[in-house]
């Protein structure tokens, strides 16, 4: 073992400490949130069933789709918006307000392990419930088995990460707890009428569908539902994850311009 990897393991091993001890500390803290906790778990697990009846209208046929596939997508999707990204934002504008992560950088944390161990709560918790809805869906609604389930995992991971990126974004530009719901709505809306979580991009019209496809969330949708449909090209999935590069490395430039550590006065 070279003089470098011994420097650089016990390195290792202090930096996932100090993650995993923050990462516990703010698990504990999102449990007391009781309206984070309703949120996070029972939105993404209620909201694909209301748009199931509009889904029977479509012809998903006649794009190789499925009742159980759409679904399914659309279980990742909202895990994505709100186990992740809403409960995120309020997350880091509560701990920014009280003056939590000020109070870290103190200390020995950096800054990306504070912002990386204050998400890792609920990219786990997304991660958790993407896996539940995939197998409920396989199980109940006959989506099956994945057909290419590398591409399943990376849109999953893609999206998770992302949303953690722009969840910081969008607390710097939100004053309060209690306006948090509000800063998120517009990105929330926009990914679920857009990126294909309730309403499938392949069965919009193609002029309108190619402006979707250059949304935040639709490149990681998009590979989540090719997954299980095989209907993927690799050109095109390699366009999906240069899209999905391309808006995260916006994203971390955003945030390490522009991310507030203290309150907003």
């Amino acid at each position: 073992m070279s003089t470098l990897t011994r420097m650089r393991t016990p390195a290792f091993a202090a930096t996932a400490r100090r993650l995993r001890a923050l990462a516990r500390a703010e698990l504990t803290l999102l449990g007391r949130t009781r309206s984070a906790v309703l949120t996070a778990l029972l939105m993404p697990l209620a909201l694909p069933f209301s748009v199931r009846p509009a889904v029977g209208q479509i012809d998903l046929r006649a794009e190789g789709l499925t009742v159980g596939t759409v679904m399914l997508t659309a279980a990742v999707g909202f895990s994505f918006l709100f186990a992740v990204y809403t409960s995120l934002v309020g997350a880091f504008v509560a701990r920014r307000e009280e003056l939590v992560l000020k109070r870290l950088r103190t200390g020995e944390l950096g800054d990306l392990e504070i912002l990386v161990g204050t998400s890792l709560p609920a990219v786990c918790v997304g991660l958790a419930q993407a896996l539940v809805v995939s197998v409920g869906c396989a199980v109940l609604l006959d989506a099956g088995a994945p057909r290419a389930p590398y591409l399943t995992v990376l849109g999953a991971l893609s999206g998770l990460v992302l949303c953690a990126a722009l969840a910081a974004l969008t607390s710097a530009f939100t004053r309060t707890v209690e306006s948090a719901q509000v800063t998120a709505l517009p990105l929330v809306l926009v990914s679920m009428t857009g990126s294909g979580i309730a309403i499938p991009t392949e069965v919009l019209p193609d002029r309108l569908a190619s402006v979707c496809e250059l949304l935040p969330l639709s490149p990681a949708i998009r590979l989540v539902r090719a997954g299980w449909t095989g209907h993927l090209s690799a050109y095109e999935a390699l366009g999906a994850v240069a899209t999905t590069l391309a808006w995260t490395v916006v994203a971390v430039f955003a945030v390490r311009r522009w991310f507030r550590w203290e309150p907003r006065r």
